[in-house]
């Protein structure tokens, strides 16, 4: 089959967009220590690489802006980041580069991988421009659509097995993410003609924007709502390896108890992950507050640990001499902070009967001190609350 020609650079709208006022701060702008000069100045319609043409702004962050892109060549859409000046991608590159060689597996579908990078040269220096599959609005994004910001049960349940399947691949492969939370499992776009509509609307109705003497400030496009697979994103905190790993990983109120007490940890910390995201799916709350006085503080994080999972054995306690702080031998606390009053059962707030039987079974195989103790992200995969739908002949018996 022959393949297709070219596209022509689209010419986009030079008018009839609101212009708003340059003296109010809006999108990156409004972003702490935001400094405009680190930021490549994209102008929708640009062509980047000799055939990625901008067509939408998608979003932004404190190290990039993400922009929807055509690419001229195969007539396919992606997502183009840029990141600021300063701002060296390597490490999510060399990890999408190890696991595209690896062996095809349902998972491997469901992990966003860069496609391709490049460097542009700004007005200021040098960007890395980085290519990925477009997707769609993350979990956290969507849930705070939902009326009472929690996930309904079957699609908690869809999404977490999934999500278990893609990293069943990625620790297979000896990459663990260090990073999953509800902020980086991204929707997949069940109808891609949506990326198509996204690039008309610019033709007719182009967004608004802040018109500057060296550069577009323009509103993101938001996305449709769309509920496609759950693919797991940004594996710039990832590690490869098979062995024991060091060093402070994990979002502060996020890590792993082998985390907080300097232990060497393994991929089973992305398992605890699922744990505490799970929670705050299902209960519209974290599962530990982990703070004294609105810091973040290990002690109290231990002391609600301890309550949640009971004391740690000894074994545990013998794997680092920070133990010693909170710990006498025998595993009794001898910590400042009391253990709070309170069990899995009593927080749990969401099902009832034996939905939350299976909810709490799900929780506590993962909620264990001895990471070896924890699940495989494929064994977790098969827990009886996530196959629910399936066993259960009164449910809808969908996926």
């Amino acid at each position: 089959m022959a393949s297709a020609q070219p596209l022509r650079p689209r010419q986009f709208p030079a008018s009839g967009f609101v212009k708003l006022d340059p003296s109010e701060k809006v999108e990156e702008e409004e972003l702490p220590f935001y400094v405009a000069e680190r930021y490549y100045p994209v102008y929708i319609g640009e062509v980047f690489a000799g055939r990625y043409q901008v067509v939408s702004k998608l979003g932004y962050g404190t190290t990039s802006t993400a922009w929807l892109c055509r690419n001229l060549q195969d007539h396919s859409f992606y997502t183009l980041k840029i990141c600021v000046q300063g701002q060296q991608p390597s490490n999510e590159i060399r990890v999408s580069e190890h696991l595209s060689k690896c062996s095809e597996h349902f998972g491997k579908n469901l992990v966003r991988l860069v496609l391709d990078s490049f460097e542009v040269v700004g007005p200021h220096g040098k960007h890395t421009c980085l290519i990925y599959q477009p997707l769609g609005m993350s979990f956290t994004e969507f849930r705070d659509l939902l009326p009472e910001k929690k996930f309904p049960k079957d699609l908690v349940q869809r999404s977490i097995q999934l999500t278990l399947i893609a990293l069943a691949f990625m620790h297979e492969n000896n990459v663990i993410h260090t990073d999953i939370s509800s902020n980086n499992i991204l929707f997949g776009i069940e109808d891609p003609s949506i990326f198509s509509q996204i690039e008309e609307d610019e033709m007719t109705r182009p967004i608004a924007r802040k018109v500057l003497d060296d550069r577009h400030i323009y509103f993101s496009r938001p996305l449709p709502v769309s509920t496609g697979l759950p693919v797991i994103s940004d594996l710039g905190e990832a590690r490869v390896g098979s062995g024991k790993q060091r060093g402070d990983i994990m979002p502060g109120i996020y890590r792993a108890p082998e985390v907080i007490l300097d232990m060497g940890w393994d991929s089973k910390v992305d398992i605890w992950s699922i744990g505490t995201m799970v929670w705050d799916l299902v209960e519209s709350s974290h599962l530990f507050f982990a703070k004294k006085d609105h810091v973040l503080d290990d002690e109290q994080h231990l002391a609600e640990m301890v309550s949640l999972m009971g004391p740690p054995p000894q074994d545990f306690l013998k794997r680092s001499g920070k133990c010693q702080q909170f710990w006498d031998m025998q595993g009794n606390w001898k910590g400042s902070v009391p253990i709070p009053e309170q069990t899995l059962a009593m927080r749990e707030r969401q099902y009832s009967g034996e939905d939350t039987a299976l909810f709490l079974t799900f929780l506590q195989k993962i909620l264990r001190w001895l990471p070896d103790e924890r699940p495989t992200a494929e064994e977790l995969a098969y827990d009886d609350f996530l196959m629910q739908p399936l066993l259960d002949p009164g449910s809808k018996g969908h996926m």
